[in-house]
């Protein structure tokens, strides 16, 4: 349950911030703002189930950073048209190895 619980952490924080940029579009509906306060309380409320289930906060978190960066600047890219170079790519790339080291770093 610990893997569901971190997963559903970072699906519901990449929603809360997707949700935000939804709100503060010209025009866009004030009522994303509850999306917002919903995605990110269970994003938290999930992140500390999976804590409690024994994940490590340094790799917990690590995962939830790379995982909801990747996620959202693709998200972004196909839902707003926002930019998506090669460069951000590499950034991306080089958090999930980050990540990758911090993970390895904790099973010794």
């Amino acid at each position: 349950m610990t893997w569901v619980f971190l997963a559903g952490a970072i699906l519901s924080e990449v929603i809360a911030t997707l949700s935000l940029r939804m709100a503060s579009q010209p025009g866009g509906a004030r009522s994303w703002y509850l999306v917002v306060g919903a995605g990110y309380l269970a994003a938290f409320a999930l992140l500390s189930l999976a804590l409690a289930e024994g994940l490590a906060i340094g790799v917990a978190y690590g995962i939830w950073a790379a995982v909801g960066v990747a996620l959202t600047a693709l998200a972004s890219r196909l839902l707003f048209g926002e930019p998506l170079t090669r460069v951000m790519g590499l950034g991306i790339v080089l958090i999930a190895a980050g990540v990758l080291l911090i993970e390895l770093g904790a099973a010794h």
